[in-house]
């Protein structure tokens, strides 16, 4: 039985940039951080090979959370990435976005655009006022999506401890 969405995993050229901006600007708490490869002793790295369908498989891992979310991401060393297209298009086949809930969308929208976030648009409004949204993009190109449900009984509500 599938209970839910657990994590989502992206891949980084750069693992201080992508924590600058996922766990410094946008307040992610780091639960997990580690190595792996053929440098790394004691590890099994044959299961990392056959998971990530290559040979002597290295880089760093970091697990991050925010609410009831996980976010993993990955550096790989070996083998060398292929980089993506940072301005390419949502509509392309992958991952589209990652939404993050937020409280006072204007307020984060305005924090990250300082911060040097680059948005797609302005906040847009949708269901007479029911949700606020926009997309943005990480360091890396991936779209962030901000939103706020301002309406409880939005059938996408989602109470934000």
């Amino acid at each position: 039985m599938i209970k839910g969405i657990h994590h989502v995993a992206i891949s980084t050229a750069d693992m201080e940039r992508a924590l600058a901006f996922y766990q410094d600007l946008l307040g992610f708490e780091k639960i997990m951080d580690f190595d792996w490869g053929p440098s790394v002793p004691d590890w099994p790295n044959d299961q990392m090979d056959m998971i990530n369908q290559s040979k002597d498989c290295a880089g760093r891992l970091v697990m991050l959370k925010a609410g009831n979310a996980y976010l993993e991401i990955f550096q790989y060393q070996s083998p060398t990435p292929n980089p993506q297209d940072p301005d390419r298009p949502v509509s392309d086949h992958g991952i589209t976005h990652i939404c993050l809930n937020v409280t006072d969308v204007e307020s984060e929208y305005q924090r990250l655009k300082a911060a040097g976030m680059k948005f797609h648009a302005p906040l847009l409004v949708f269901d007479d006022g029911a949700i606020c949204t926009t997309y943005g993009r990480d360091p890396d190109g991936n779209v962030i999506e901000i939103q706020e449900v301002r309406n409880k009984n939005h059938s996408i509500h989602m109470d934000i401890k």
